[in-house]
């Protein structure tokens, strides 16, 4: 098994944005959000390279988005089906959704 040893970037692109991790097959896992108004952003979609599911990659980018939400006073609205499912699991996220 390869090991992932690179740090989740932010990439910025107008009012889109991702975060991204580098996998060591060159495909890189990401979650990708829009700017959704003052304060508010949606994630829309998450995706890890087949050979990496199942290794809490996709939850390392959602926890990502939720600590840059907290530290710039953003709330989330969550239309990624896996999204919308880590936050259900996680009651303690709840100051940073989008209600």
């Amino acid at each position: 098994m390869d090991e992932i040893t690179s740090e989740i970037r932010l990439e910025r692109r107008g009012h889109r944005g991702r975060y991204v991790l580098d996998m060591p097959s060159g495909e890189p896992a990401e979650l990708t959000f829009v700017d959704s108004g003052p304060g508010h952003i949606t994630v829309d979609h998450t995706w890890v390279p087949q050979d990496y599911r199942g290794r809490g990659i996709a939850e390392k980018l959602v926890v990502r988005v939720v600590e840059d939400a907290r530290a710039q006073g953003l709330k989330i609205t969550p239309l990624c089906r896996y999204v919308a499912t880590e936050f259900r699991r996680h009651k303690d996220w709840a100051d940073v959704l989008k209600s």
